[in-house]
């Protein structure tokens, strides 16, 4: 059973059954160098912007408030010899800028979107909030200290299909994905979104990270839950995202994600077949 707190109003209501978590063979054969970054679910073209926010308590009874701002970027750094596309992200505490992140992907010729590494900068306060330094942790590049590239975000999503997303254990990053729903109706920031795709990220380097994340057709990342605990249900923090313009995607594009959705739909009548 899937948790009844999930923000979902219909989807897939088998709990996926994972295979062997895929670590995608990269090739750079594979890639038109400099090919826009269209994969419906995930979006990153020019233009391209985003604010996720959300307030919780901590575990000492205090309000807090995250958000997190995306942004295109323009050309990333070559990496593995290919171009990339980098997104800057920035981590907000309350007003409190934490990270500052450029994200480097590039989309193959089959539409998966790939996760290349990451430039990071942490900013470090005292108790008083001001600045005391900064570091560099968690930052990792495919072809560096052993780390190898993962989908960021794959062209084909059926539920149960597992992934990694980065191959850095070195550089303690070990991301994956588990693709938990599709063709769902999700409500996020007072939007309902249809065809939506949900995620549940987890990591082997930290037992205690569980996240469950919502990817609506032309829009990208919608709704993020983090801190699920170990049944995959309340979470500590829910962000979600406001008010978000479409990204113009290329003709064919609504077609796939349309078809997508009625393929979800024509799954679950064939499931209520006796």
């Amino acid at each position: 059973m899937r948790p009844a707190w999930l923000p979902i109003l219909t989807c897939l209501l088998a709990t996926p059954v994972p295979a062997a978590t895929l670590l995608p063979a990269f090739a750079p054969e594979l890639f038109e160098p400099g090919a826009a970054i269209d994969n419906p679910y995930l979006p990153f073209l020019p233009g391209f912007s985003a604010v996720l926010s959300g307030a919780g308590i901590d575990e000492d009874g205090a309000p807090f408030t995250e958000r997190s701002e995306l942004s295109y970027a323009g050309p990333g750094r070559a990496i593995l010899g290919l171009p990339t596309t980098a997104i800057l992200d920035r981590a907000f505490e309350g007003d409190r800028l934490v990270e500052e992140t450029r994200d480097y992907y590039a989309q193959d010729r089959a539409g998966n979107v790939w996760y290349l590494g990451e430039d990071v900068t942490n900013f470090r306060y005292d108790a008083d909030d001001m600045l005391i330094g900064t570091d560099s942790a968690s930052a990792w590049i495919a072809g560096e200290n052993g780390a190898l590239p993962g989908y960021a975000m794959p062209a084909a999503s059926p539920p149960g299909f597992a992934y990694y997303q980065e191959f850095a254990e070195a550089d303690g990053a070990l991301d994956e994905a588990l693709v938990w729903a599709t063709g769902a109706v999700v409500e996020a920031g007072g939007t309902t979104y249809t065809g939506v795709l949900v995620n549940l990220e987890t990591s082997a380097l930290d037992p205690d990270l569980r996240e469950f994340k919502y990817y609506a057709p032309g829009i990208g990342l919608i709704r993020a839950d983090e801190g699920l605990d170990a049944s995959f249900a309340n979470p500590a923090l829910a962000v979600t995202r406001g008010a978000p313009a479409p990204v113009p995607l290329p003709p064919a594009l609504p077609l796939l994600a349309a078809g997508l959705a009625a393929l979800a739909a024509l799954g679950r009548r064939a499931r209520k077949v006796p």
